[in-house]
């Protein structure tokens, strides 16, 4: 989704922006601020996640408050936008047929240490001395 940017501080293309926009929430019948900056925070949220730096570390000059990037991610995680955005876009990537559902199964055998269970087989040895709680008395 990322590869098409234009530069490096453009994250998403108008093309990819095209298509996620209206997945968005609105502001129609919303309580408190209007959402703005909608591609800003979407890309500042995008950036974050491809270089793995904290929410604090993002730019003030290039993506403003920290805090609202963070509090517009947590709210529209909440939501189930990010889940909605990526089944729309698998849905329409799987219609044009790009994407390949082959799997590879590994059927690789790993063998673990014969102390490596935490059972223990009665009808194998393991080597220790057997006592029986059962016995007699000691010096009665």
């Amino acid at each position: 989704m990322i590869t098409s940017a234009s530069s490096r501080q453009q994250v998403l293309s108008d093309e990819q922006w095209g298509r996620i926009a209206p997945l968005l929430p609105s502001n129609a019948g919303r309580k408190g601020h209007p959402f703005r900056h909608n591609r800003m925070i979407v890309e500042d949220i995008i950036y974050r996640a491809r270089t793995g730096i904290s929410w604090r570390d993002l730019p003030r000059d290039r993506f403003g408050p920290w805090q609202t990037v963070w509090k517009r991610h947590y709210l529209y995680a909440r939501l189930g936008v990010w889940d909605r955005i990526h089944g729309e876009l698998m849905a329409e990537a799987d219609a044009r047929g790009d994407i390949d559902w082959t799997v590879s199964v590994d059927a690789t055998i790993t063998r673990a240490h014969q102390h490596g269970t935490n059972t223990t087989r009665p009808d194998q040895p393991t080597g220790g001395r057997s006592e029986s709680q059962e016995s007699g008395r000691r010096g009665a």
